[in-house]
């Protein structure tokens, strides 16, 4: 009770300034996932059109409506983060060109 610290103290890691390899790899990947997971929706969106619902209570109907709509949209956003984050790093990369290019030569 009386332990003032009795939590490890972590040193905060730098961070590596980002580079030209690492920009196209983290890019290459996210959109690589993002392909991956918009096949995947489109794959689950076709399974769920071609097999209807087989019931006459509304309920199930706005149920199996909600899980459906649930299910297709989160692949969907997670295909958007993974489109959005790979536009990004690829920004990021040619950023990091334009300023390796018009950096002034020191000798």
């Amino acid at each position: 009770m009386s332990d003032p610290n009795l939590t490890p103290q972590t040193e905060n890691p730098t961070q590596a300034p980002a580079s030209l390899v690492r920009c196209v790899t983290g890019a290459v990947i996210s959109g690589g996932l993002s392909f991956a997971v918009y096949s995947l929706m489109i794959a689950i969106a076709t399974n769920f059109a071609t097999k209807p619902i087989h019931s006459d209570n509304p309920l199930v109907w706005k149920i199996s409506s909600a899980v459906r709509t649930l299910v297709v949209g989160v692949f969907a956003l997670g295909s958007g983060i993974f489109g959005i984050v790979a536009i990004g790093l690829l920004a990021l990369a040619i950023q990091s060109i334009i300023q390796q290019l018009t950096k002034p030569k020191s000798s």
